[in-house]
């Protein structure tokens, strides 16, 4: 059965990016994208402290979004790779502006990064 989640209808731009992009983990999954297409098992292992449901979950809904793009191999065991799509890719230059903002703001307040994430 197919759960269609109802929003709120946008009340400017800002609330329709945000219903689209935010959350604690659409960004993220987003900029690992960024490097080209992943597997389900390649994503689950990057976006630290997701669990699988959740993972699928958010997987749909940037599908759902137009975001992303999901392929299925028929194979056992089946693949998946999910890719950005041209609007997704459009957001690239304004998640870098955020992540650099982001830095910016840990450096000033001492908040040291993982390491190996940007």
């Amino acid at each position: 059965m197919d759960k269609k989640v109802k929003r709120q209808a946008p009340k400017c731009g800002i609330d329709y990016a945000f219903q689209r992009i935010g959350g604690k983990y659409k960004g993220r999954i987003l900029w690992r994208l960024r490097v080209g297409t992943l597997r389900y098992g390649e994503l689950r292992k990057t976006v630290i402290g997701i669990t699988s449901k959740m993972l699928t979950q958010t997987l749909r809904e940037l599908e759902n979004d137009g975001l992303i793009s999901r392929k299925v191999y028929v194979e056992v065991p089946p693949r998946v790779e999910y890719t950005l799509t041209d609007t997704g890719k459009g957001l690239l230059p304004f998640l870098s502006v955020l992540r650099d903002w982001a830095k910016e703001q840990m450096l000033i307040n001492h908040i040291e990064a993982m390491p190996g994430r940007s």
